[in-house]
């Protein structure tokens, strides 16, 4: 089998159910499977799937263990020789997969591939393409420095916002919305990393990737849809808390020697917008 769609999915069943017709559509002409990992939805995503997409294969989980573990209990079963993570809050067009693989054919060494993500307004998602996020990267992504000098290589190398983004690149970090990997190189390299929740395991697993000799190429020229944090409250404290947390983990694994500093940085952030979302919900909520 040469392909293996993995979602996981939570509480989007209107979304998850466009983006497995996507699915269907592009995968016309390939010996694919798709897995759904439902993390315990309470909007009726399972059942939908059962009764709308029964030749998707299912794990209904009873709980949320989060997007790495869900997304490892899919690859451990998976026969495609191509895994693909993807977001249910997408849309693909029908020549995606197919140049997907026609790229990895060309391209030996490339471990795994990223490519142009767009919202529904057509506005590119910057994080379709980012470097890896060393204590000097993230200290300019933290204070704004990246947003000061965008196309800056110096300051904006979070984001890689001196690279085109309609362009092909081998870059550093890939996001899990749309990351297609070889399962040769997940054998050599080893699944997500279960201690991050949710965000983290992408930049996680690209490093990985990279630091095994594979190339992470950002495929500019072919565009998806991504609505991006259809499952997520982005503005609740659980948030920050899993986020930055992420952020921890990355820096006590792979820098482990700027992580007391980075920890105290980190924390100081989400007081700061623990703050601006007090202020946000007892002052501005009340108008």
């Amino acid at each position: 089998m040469l392909l293996s769609v993995i979602i996981v999915n939570y509480n989007v069943k209107r979304l998850l159910k466009e983006c497995l017709q996507s699915i269907k559509i592009a995968s016309e002409s390939i010996e694919s499977e798709v897995w759904v990992v439902d993390n315990n939805s309470s909007d009726g995503s399972v059942k939908m799937l059962q009764e709308e997409f029964p030749e998707v294969k299912l794990i209904a989980n009873k709980n949320n263990p989060g997007f790495s573990v869900a997304n490892n209990q899919a690859i451990k079963q998976a026969k495609g020789e191509h895994i693909l993570l993807l977001n249910p809050d997408t849309l693909v067009p029908k020549d995606t997969f197919n140049n997907c693989l026609k790229f990895m054919n060309k391209n030996p060494n490339c471990g795994a591939l990223g490519v142009y993500m767009h919202d529904k307004s057509g506005v590119f998602l910057p994080e379709s393409k980012r470097g890896l996020p060393t204590p000097w990267v993230s200290f300019c992504k933290i204070s704004g420095l990246n947003k000061l000098f965008p196309s800056s290589s110096h300051f904006n190398g979070y984001h890689l916002g001196y690279l085109q983004n309609n362009e092909n690149h081998v870059v550093d970090i890939l996001a899990g919305a749309f990351m297609w990997i070889r399962k040769s190189t997940l054998e050599k390299v080893g699944l997500l990393d279960e201690k991050f929740f949710m965000y983290g395991e992408d930049i996680d697993l690209s490093y990985r990737i990279q630091k095994a000799g594979f190339e992470n190429w950002y495929l500019g020229t072919l565009k998806i849809l991504h609505y991006k944090g259809e499952s997520t409250n982005k503005h609740s404290y659980v948030y920050l808390q899993r986020f930055y947390g992420s952020m921890r983990i990355f820096t006590k694994k792979h820098f482990p020697k700027y992580y007391l500093l980075y920890a105290s940085i980190i924390q100081f952030l989400i007081i700061l917008h623990s703050i601006k979302l007090l202020i946000a919900y007892t002052i501005l909520g009340k108008k």
